[in-house]
């Protein structure tokens, strides 16, 4: 059975990973800012595209719920806010499909008491998904614009456990390591070491791997000093730049 439903996941997430083109925004109703309204898309949201496919660990799916997602996209995507797809922000990047972001936050099993490090800020919803079940969020986006109007939009929204930092995140960031969980939503040629270096024992890492289209999403767990790792889906993200990602073979 596991093995059933691991390759379903694994299928879907591949169509989904690439679907960029061709979908109908929310349905006509009133401003995508009003509350009851953006509840409700999000209740649906987590409901058909993330409960149905797999996602169980309740904290996870309440903090889906909790997260305003189209708080974090750009004016002219908030139509699309809700929708099951990725959506461009700017500067070449995306906001992952909502159902990735469950999946990898559910894969590292974040616990309230875990400091966590995410690489690759984009528009910082995963941040604030991951801040609202983790006691504190470091978080590292290369493109300054971004990591700029990320730390703004978090700000304005209350999230006062999450720090942001413009800077290569191919070096992580050390000054706060190690962290319990991390997680990398840029995709790498190999893991970078630095990160392996500041993952806690008994810690969580989950990072897409791999050149395009042919990536995978791997799981890591260090136990010991020693550190094991799986691959757990196919998917496909923004490459990881900076000087260090780029110096992999």
């Amino acid at each position: 059975m596991e093995k059933t439903l691991a390759s379903l996941a694994m299928a879907t997430a591949l169509l989904l990973a690439s679907a960029c083109q061709g979908e109908e925004p929310n349905p006509p109703g009133p401003d995508a800012k009003s509350p009851d309204l953006s509840l409700a898309r999000r209740t649906r949201m987590v409901e058909t595209q993330i409960r149905a496919r797999g996602v169980k660990d309740e904290r996870v799916l309440q903090a889906m719920l909790r997260v305003p997602r189209h708080e974090f996209v750009p004016e002219d995507g908030k139509a699309f806010a809700y929708a099951d797809r990725p959506l461009p922000i700017g500067y070449d990047q995306t906001i992952s499909q909502p159902y990735i972001v469950a999946f990898m936050t559910e894969a590292v099993r974040v616990k309230p008491a875990d400091k966590v490090l995410e690489i690759g800020t984009g528009s910082g919803y995963q941040a604030a998904v991951l801040a609202e079940i983790a006691r504190e969020v470091y978080t590292v986006e290369i493109v300054e614009p971004l990591a700029a109007r990320a730390a703004k939009d978090l700000s304005r929204l209350g999230y006062r456990n999450v720090q942001v930092l413009a800077a290569d995140g191919f070096k992580g960031w050390p000054q706060h390591a190690p962290f319990e969980v991390i997680v990398v939503t840029c995709a790498p040629k190999e893991i970078p070491p630095p990160l392996l270096e500041q993952l806690a024992d008994g810690g969580r890492l989950v990072i897409p791997v791999g050149d395009t289209p042919h990536q995978e999403l791997l799981l890591v767990e260090k136990a010991g000093g020693e550190t094991r790792r799986k691959s757990i889906l196919p998917v496909l993200f923004v490459p990881m730049t900076g000087g260090g990602a780029e110096g992999l073979k």
